[in-house]
């Protein structure tokens, strides 16, 4: 039997292992974002202080393992085997779900999954032994309400204090400072370098001190005793420090996120180390207990839980290496911190979320109270703060940033002090909830969220803040399940269960590379964007045509012929890959303004046609998605098949609308005349036409029905649409060369 319960602890390391590297994938988000957006470095300058301040954050990370221990349940009212059926519920219930929310790229918080994963499983257990048992003892005396409650709490205050903490310091901030900072921090730069120093030195080693494993209680007593002097000391040294940089023609705002990079490293894994390998450590520290005790693991309390339980320093260390290397290599990391970036940045453009009703009501009320109050307010003082909030012009060859390093530093300094104070208080605030909220409240006062995209920001700060919800549900339900299973199961089910969740890892992991190949088209087509200039429109212009069309060309005669055929899983593969190369589309569209940007002033009118292709395009695109998503729809929804001369009909314009492309595509790339298309387009109009007529034939005779009927109308029609739209694309494309050569005369 105890060797059994080795395995068991042994099989939880392993999770832990594996917590770990899911769990840093998914808090990267935290301590990264703020240097990554902002560019405060290289992303390797980055890493190595990301990394240090998770190694020297481990450390002080022993006090929080109590919360593992007995923050959520009495541990003194369950049995060793008792306690062993939890701790693996969780970890396997926390591995899950991490790996489900990084697959995603939605940041979720580790702190409310270990919360609410022991809270699930240690009542399921409690439900358990109330119904088998004959003792007097009810829910509330197996778990740790008020304990449990302070926690969620904490959690749930944390998200409010967050988001206006952040906000009311970046509107202070910005307000001193302003977009265009260069003047200002030559005056004010050291006041706020020594400030945000003296905020993190404080914070992170006086508050958090008491949690190191390496200190000793006259340290600790010494630290805390003398802390105004250590502050006050820290500031004047700080200031002194920042004069002397600057006079270096230092970046000061540089040094400031980068050393805060490390410091809220420091304050994540201080924090929530405890999330990961807390609940394998009392399953250790459970173990030993068992086996010096002689006992039965039914028979053996797990009461020498409560009391106070040593945590070594070489594991804190070992664990805080395994998440730096996790943090280096781990691509599911970089998918989580683009949500972030997204929300967070200053710049209009491609919004990942579609607006809601919700949505909608909150930008309209804040509009509307806007208006109220500056009506009340002097016009000048309006202006005035207008001024000071006036965002920054890029150059053209300028790199924009997704915010730059003022808000980042405000981002990292709130985030390093909010985290710090919950650590010190033994409270496992969420770093997630934190630093997220922290940067949409920054962003929020930088009125990054503004009319054209605050009702899409507000939409995803919901959608994140809703996933958080499912967060908490999820994880007690899916470790109240597994107890409850491996209970009544046995060593089989326990087993069972372990291996349904490496097969469900293994999807994942399939499924997320799918996903990062449809961002690695993405983000290379945002490149392609960015390398557009004068000089080369009309190139790029035709390689996006002659791309595009042939892409379209291959999924409408694919998706058709899956219809015909009525082959669904291919059919649905088809679209898929069409929802793909929309999102392609649709970023064209969205990015067109920036294109425009980027040309030279007398491009005017080659700038208008490249706008005209961009929206030929995009409404080419509309027209696959609808014929495609019927068809799809039709054979989902298993209604009759289209008839033998309807497939002929289908086959046939398929045919010729694959040649009338090659010839459009001919054109583009000057092997064809304008004329040729017009009069292919007409034939193939032509044989639209004719089909349509044999269509209302057949269905005053009643051969076909009503859904037979709307479907393929609506092919042919989409059919017609694209065949026109490509037409206008191709002239736009030709007025684009003629435009370009007449502005090329004109500079010679």
């Amino acid at each position: 039997m105890e060797m059994y319960y080795m395995i068991l602890v042994g099989i939880l390391f392993i999770l832990a292992f594996s917590d770990l590297i899911v769990g840093v994938s998914n808090d990267a988000v935290n301590f990264l974002n703020s240097a990554l957006g902002s560019k405060a470095g290289t992303f390797n300058t980055i890493m190595i202080f990301a990394a240090l301040g998770i190694l020297f954050g481990a450390v002080f990370s022993s006090g929080m393992m109590e919360v593992a221990r007995k923050g959520i349940f009495h541990p003194e009212h369950f049995y060793f085997a008792e306690i062993m059926l939890i701790f693996m519920a969780v970890m396997l219930a926390d591995i899950i779900l991490l790996d489900l929310f990084n697959t995603f790229g939605m940041p979720t918080s580790t702190t409310v999954s270990i919360v609410f994963e022991l809270l699930g499983a240690a009542v399921a257990m409690a439900l358990i032994k109330i119904y088998h048992d004959t003792g007097d003892l009810s829910l509330g005396d197996y778990i740790n309400t008020k304990k449990a409650l302070a926690i969620i709490s904490g959690i749930l205050l944390s998200v409010v204090v967050s988001l206006l903490g952040g906000a009311l310091v970046q509107y202070l901030v910005r307000l001193v400072f302003t977009f265009n900072y260069e003047k200002t921090l030559k005056r004010y730069g050291a006041i706020w370098g020594a400030i945000s120093f003296t905020g993190i030195i404080y914070f992170i080693l006086i508050k958090g001190v008491k949690g190191a494993s390496f200190m000793t209680k006259d340290m600790k007593h010494m630290i805390q005793h003398e802390a105004l002097t250590i502050i006050g000391v820290s500031f004047v040294a700080f200031f002194v420090l920042f004069l002397i940089l600057q006079m270096l023609k230092v970046n000061i705002l540089k040094v400031i996120v980068l050393v805060g990079t490390f410091a809220l490293a420091t304050a994540f894994a201080s924090n929530d180390l405890v999330n990961f390998i807390g609940v394998p450590m009392a399953a250790y520290n459970s173990l030993q207990y068992y086996m010096a005790s002689g006992l039965g693991p039914d028979e053996f309390s797990m009461a020498v839980l409560a009391k106070k339980v040593p945590t070594e320093t070489w594991m804190l260390l070992a664990s805080g290496l395994v998440m730096v290397l996790a943090l280096r290599f781990s691509k599911k990391a970089r998918s989580v911190t683009e949500t972030e970036l997204n929300l967070g940045r200053q710049e209009e453009g491609y919004e990942r979320f579609g607006s809601n009703i919700f949505a909608r009501v909150v930008v309209q009320s804040f509009v509307n109270g806007h208006k109220r109050v500056s009506s009340i307010l002097p016009q000048s003082f309006n202006n005035a703060v207008e001024r000071r909030f006036s965002p920054k012009r890029y150059k053209k060859d300028e790199e924009v940033l997704h915010f730059d390093l003022l808000r980042a530093s405000v981002n990292i300094l709130m985030a390093a002090i909010l985290i710090s104070i919950g650590t010190s208080m033994h409270l496992p605030l969420s770093t997630t909830y934190v630093t997220f909220m922290v940067a949409m409240g920054t962003s929020l006062s930088d009125k990054a969220w503004g009319r054209e995209s605050a009702v899409y920001r507000v939409a995803g700060v919901m959608t994140v803040i809703g996933g958080w919800f499912f967060t908490a549900f999820f994880a007690f339900m899916m470790a109240f399940i597994i107890v409850g299973i491996t209970y009544y199961g046995g060593k089989f089910a326990v087993f069972g269960v372990m291996i349904a969740a490496v097969f469900f890892l293994y999807q994942t992991h399939f499924l997320h590379k799918k996903r990062a190949k449809k961002k690695s088209k993405l983000f290379k087509e945002a490149k392609e964007i960015g390398k557009i200039s004068s000089d080369n429109l009309i190139e790029k212009s035709a390689t996006t045509i002659d791309s595009f069309l042939s892409e379209y060309n291959v999924m409408i005669k694919n998706g058709l012929r899956d219809l015909t055929t009525e082959n669904r899983k291919d059919l649905k593969v088809v679209y898929t890959d069409f929802m793909e190369l929309n999102e392609i589309a649709k970023g064209k569209k969205h990015n067109v303004s920036k294109v425009i940007d980027k040309l030279t002033d007398d491009s005017l009118e080659s700038g208008f046609h490249y706008v005209q292709v961009t929206d030929y395009l995009r409404e080419m695109s509309k027209s696959v998605r609808y014929m495609l998503e019927p068809a799809l729809t039709h054979l989902e929804n298993s209604h009759k098949p289209l008839i033998g001369v309807q497939n002929e009909d289908i086959a046939d314009l398929t045919t010729s609308l694959t040649s009338y492309i090659d010839l459009a595509k001919a054109v583009v790339n000057g092997n064809a005349t304008k004329d040729d298309l017009a009069n292919a387009k007409k034939g193939f109009l032509k044989a639209i036409k004719k089909a349509r007529k044999r269509q209302i034939k057949r269905i005053k005779l009643h051969e076909v029905g009503t859904r037979n009927s709307m479907l393929y109308l609506t092919i042919l029609t989409e059919l017609k649409n694209i065949a026109l739209f490509t037409s206008s694309m191709v002239s736009s494309h030709i007025a684009l060369e003629e435009a370009a050569g007449s502005e090329f005369n004109e500079d010679e």
